[in-house]
């Protein structure tokens, strides 16, 4: 198992459906036995199955999603050796921020789980934002909240139940209690560091958009001294460019002079043909 993911479920809840799926069965059986025919079953069945499926609260499915976050949060806020890459942070920020948007009124340790991993990120204009939630304002205190949605009453149910019995769910309840001690120890002291921080040092966006328009200008300033360049001033007429034609001589090939003497020689042949002749 994951130690992002939690525990199992109760027992108690599997016997619980158990239970029910038993009493359905039995009363499909007792229908068959009487004479009801079996595809109505089935059908029946299969749209009552849909229909529970499709009016059920997410609740509980979106409160589950909190506690992996606050296992996932905790996992990285823990002082350890461990070396976190930047995006492993930021899907975890991702994460916290999909919460606040389906929750109308967010736990303020969710609001501190996920300032406390902005700041380890480098964003402390975030971070301060929702830090801010979790110790400062009116919505910090939980005593503030009278009339609770039921997402969050679904999440306070939870909650006590996982305080209630801790070793059914360690590695949870771990997580919350070292969460709430964080934020109530240090919690003011952080909101204190992003606050003096986002005002000295650029935000992670910020260095995002300066290194684009960078690039940008780079590229903008090559196509300007490519134009500068390649197009005329203004005022002048474009230089051109004259191919002239080759007024040159043309060459002609000399033939080999022949010399004054070369018509009298004689070849090797009429030279023996004569010294033989005189010796005869």
């Amino acid at each position: 198992m994951k130690e992002t993911s939690l525990e199992q479920r109760k027992p108690q809840a599997l016997k619980e459906k158990a239970q029910l799926a038993v009493s359905i069965g039995v009363v499909s059986l007792m229908l068959y036995i009487i004479g009801f025919p079996a595809f109505l079953l089935i059908f029946f069945g299969v749209l009552g199955f849909f229909v529970w499926k499709i009016f059920s609260p997410e609740s509980r499915v979106e409160t589950r999603k909190i506690f992996e976050f606050y296992l996932s949060a905790n996992e990285i806020l823990r002082d350890d050796e461990r070396r976190w890459y930047g995006f492993e942070i930021k899907e975890a920020t991702i994460r916290g921020d999909n919460l606040l948007r389906t929750m109308s009124t967010a736990p303020p340790l969710v609001h501190f789980s996920l300032g406390a991993l902005y700041q380890r990120l480098g964003d402390h204009a975030s971070a301060a934002k929702h830090l801010a939630d979790a110790v400062e304002k009116q919505s910090a205190d939980e005593m503030t909240i009278i009339f609770p949605p039921k997402e969050l009453r679904e999440y306070v149910r939870l909650l006590r139940r996982i305080e209630r019995a801790p070793a059914e769910s360690p590695l949870t309840a771990a997580a919350v209690r070292s969460l709430e001690r964080k934020r109530k120890n240090h919690g003011k002291k952080m909101l204190a560091e992003s606050r003096e921080l986002m005002h000295t040092m650029p935000d992670v966006n910020d260095v995002a958009e300066v290194l684009a328009i960078e690039s940008s200008d780079a590229k903008n300033e090559t196509a300007t001294l490519k134009s500068v360049v390649d197009e005329p001033e203004p005022g002048r007429e474009p230089a051109v460019t004259y191919n002239f034609a080759d007024i040159r001589q043309p060459k002609v090939a000399r033939k080999p002079e022949k010399s004054p003497d070369s018509g009298d020689r004689q070849t090797i042949s009429e030279v023996l043909h004569d010294l033989y002749d005189k010796n005869a």
